[in-house]
């Protein structure tokens, strides 16, 4: 008897993504396109100051059937759980910055509704903007290793410098909105986010209800990047309490300039380094500060500032490591998450000062970045290990090859000193650790599911679908795992009714994480199948479901009060190149290309994964050369897409994405996750780009404006290597850093 063929392998090859012909033909439904009987239009009347005590409200609604809820119509705790209970979900008589929620209106007519006209009489208070001068801390972290102190005063050579990050705005296609729907007792959440029970979490202390009466589901969502991670708990929140009081559904969708200036934007970091080195090159000390802009509550900051300081030493080994990092208050909105979850401020401070190390010490930067790397096996700044996995050199080297990167540094250097095209080329190596940080998981302690179907099988998991191919990699991971076609593995849409909790969809998790935990439940359904197909198994036994929760890796060492240990169970290595051209009558950067060599253990699906290379570095140019949230008394001003310059398509350069894969024993079928890694590399290898122009660059966005105040190293490069070659010549430069 011949044997059955066996069905495809799909794990590695470009199969149809399950989401992608309702989105392409226009029949995936957002939350905007959708409505319910009776339905109301939700309304948020907002701070217009920064800081103070609220004295006085007048309403003049103009017409009946209005619905009118403030903090004391809250039936539980005016909080939005998170990590603190600081934040209210409505101001309870005082504001802590512009736009923060005080009331909400409701009604049917959306344009009566913008007709209500609202007073507000305040009392103002001094408010604090400027996060470098804040004395509010809200979170100390320190890292630890070897002494510093003492390898520095021995260092034969000691770089300082300074570097700053500004706001990024997610700036998904989708902005944020929900629709809340009283039912059974309870309220049911439909909405655009990414953490459906985050929001049920906060529904249950802000409504004091019983889980089982709060329903969250995940709508079709139109990109996230971090914006709607934790904010849409407030969101649910505000229209939660407008239909329990009005008996009716509540829609609350936020126009663009409101989802700007009200909604969590990426932190703004400050960064300071002090490198000790020998003369050879090799690292023997870092000493570096990290000063973190929280904005006026905790929303994740300590969490943001965590991977921020954790990341700051870069992929290199070094015997003598001290981190402090810092997250302050001020009078803004506040920050939170957004892809890279600080890496990618700390990321860019340590790869331009590695260039200017190099710099200081006449020392060709690729020469320094290889003797330094870290190598499987090494210690990391936390006292962890590298896995075999580690591929830090192989990133570099398959970088360099692929753009003929030394040849060109000379050309593009000839050129311009012959008076030709002002082009420059540079590069960052860096790494992103894969899945939470330290304990994370084990905390979270996610579950995920498998249930039988009459095709097949069905995925259950709170992980949602945002773009970025979760349903489509999930079911290749489960088909490939119980041997059947991928086509006969289903992915049910997060419901927290009907799926159990695998944690946020953050942190580049989604793949490693809960993919594994789907992997470990398909084992064991396969065990329990005893070689019948589940299809069949489900029409003669009835459904078989397995729910199966997080493992650790064996041998992973976290401590959380020291930060000593494994931070990450692996991490991703990547290194990007940089071309650019520098107009010199406008200061405008034309990027020419960026080249992005990203090894991610295993590419489940590679489509998906270059698509998430190249958009992520497509929004790191953005970070590095365009986009700038102007402040203006602690509110962002420039709150539209007619302002806030992202790259279109004719700003993004062509992006060579190439995948590299090293595979993590411990992530299912070796994968470790991609989605954050890509967006930590371009910044740095740009602005490294126009270091290669001669020009100092030491905060993004790099704007024309900046570059025109940014000071030559035509003048200064001699004297700086002399002063970094004598320490005791060291404190001009300190000297020159504080000025």
């Amino acid at each position: 008897m011949a044997e059955a063929p066996q069905p495809p392998s799909s794990v590695g090859t470009n199969v149809r993504r399950s989401d992608g012909l309702a989105k392409a033909s226009g029949r995936a439904l957002y939350i905007d396109d959708l409505t319910f009987p009776g339905m109301l239009h939700g309304r948020t009347i907002r701070s217009t100051i920064g800081v103070g005590s609220i004295r006085d409200i007048r309403l003049d609604l103009g017409a009946d059937g209005f619905t009118v809820v403030d903090h004391t119509h809250i039936p539980g705790a005016n909080v939005i759980r998170l990590i603190d209970d600081d934040q209210p979900c409505l101001a309870p008589g005082v504001v802590r910055h512009q736009a923060e929620p005080i009331l909400l209106l409701a009604h049917e007519d959306r344009e009566l509704l913008w007709q209500v006209r609202v007073e507000i009489d305040y009392e103002p208070h001094e408010a604090v903007l400027d996060y470098e001068t804040s004395q509010r801390t809200q979170t100390t972290l320190e890292i630890d290793k070897g002494d510093v102190e003492t390898a520095l005063a021995g260092a034969e050579v000691v770089v300082e410098g300074t570097y700053r990050t500004g706001h990024q705005e997610q700036l998904y296609i989708e902005t944020n909105g929900v629709i809340a729907v009283p039912e059974a007792g309870g309220v049911t959440i439909y909405g655009s986010l990414q953490c459906p029970y985050y929001v049920h979490k906060a529904l249950r202390v802000l409504l004091d209800l019983p889980g089982e009466r709060i329903r969250v589901v995940q709508t079709e969502t139109g990109g996230g990047f971090g914006g709607k991670e934790e904010y849409p708990s407030m969101i649910a929140g505000h229209a939660a309490l407008l239909a329990l009081e009005a008996g009716r559904p509540v829609k609350l969708i936020y126009d663009r300039e409101e989802d700007l200036q009200a909604t969590t934007k990426r932190h703004p970091f400050t960064i300071r380094h002090r490198t000790g080195l020998t003369r050879e090159g090799v690292l023997v000390a870092q000493d570096i500060d990290v000063l973190s802009d929280a904005g006026a509550y905790v929303t994740l900051s300590p969490v943001v500032l965590s991977r921020g300081v954790i990341h700051a030493a870069g992929p290199y080994r070094c015997p003598n490591v001290r981190i402090r990092g810092r997250s302050v208050m001020t009078n803004t909105p506040p920050n939170g998450a957004f892809r890279g979850f600080g890496a990618p401020q700390t990321i860019f401070a340590g790869e331009v000062h590695m260039e200017r190390v190099a710099e200081h010490m006449g020392m060709d930067s690729v020469e320094l970045r290889e003797l330094n790397a870290l190598r499987p096996g090494d210690e990391t700044a936390t006292g962890g290990t590298v896995g075999p996995d580690g591929s830090a050199l192989e990133a570099l080297h398959e970088a360099l090859e692929r753009t003929d990167y030394r040849n060109k540094r000379a050309a593009y250097a000839a050129a311009a000193g012959a008076g030709g095209p002002r082009r420059g080329i540079g590069l960052a190596l860096y790494h992103h650790g894969a899945g939470f940080t330290g304990s994370g998981e084990v905390t979270l302690a996610s579950e995920a599911a498998l249930e039988t179907t009459e095709v097949g099988v069905r995925v259950l998991s709170s992980t949602v679908e945002i773009g970025q191919g979760a349903r489509t990699s999930h079911a290749q991971i489960v088909a490939d795992t119980l041997g059947i076609p991928f086509e006969r593995v289903e992915v049910a849409q997060p419901d927290t009714a009907y799926v159990p909790d695998s944690g946020p969809t953050v942190a580049s998790r989604t793949c490693m994480v809960v993919g594994g935990i789907l992997r470990d439940c398909a084992q064991e359904m396969l065990e329990l199948l005893e070689g019948v197909d589940p299809s069949a198994h489900h029409r003669s036994r009835g459904p078989l479901r397995v729910q199966r929760g997080y493992r650790a890796p064996p041998g992973l060492v976290w401590d959380e009060g020291t930060y000593e240990g494994d931070a990450y169970g692996t991490y991703g290595w990547a290194c990007d190149v940089a071309e650019v051209e520098l107009d010199p009558d406008t200061w405008e950067v034309r990027p020419l290309r960026v080249t992005a060599v990203c090894e991610i253990g295993k590419a489940i699906h590679p489509r998906i994964v270059l698509g998430q290379i190249e958009g992520a570095t497509a929004q790191g140019v953005g970070y590095a050369l365009l986009e700038e949230v102007v402040m203006r008394d602690g509110l962002m001003a420039n709150a539209q897409l007619t302002n806030y310059i992202i790259p279109t398509t004719l700003d993004t350069p062509p992006i060579d994405a190439v995948i590299l894969e090293s595979p993590y024993r411990h992530g299912p079928f070796g994968a470790k996750g991609v989605g954050e890694l890509p967006i930590d590399g371009p910044a740095p290898a740009l602005v490294n780009a126009l270091r290669h122009l001669r020009l100092d660059v030491r905060e993004i966005p790099a704007t024309p404006e900046r570059l025109m105040d940014a000071p030559s190293l035509e003048a200064g490069a001699a004297a700086e290597r002399g002063a970094a070659l004598d320490p005791a010549a060291h404190a001009g430069d300190e000297a020159g850093e504080a000025a």
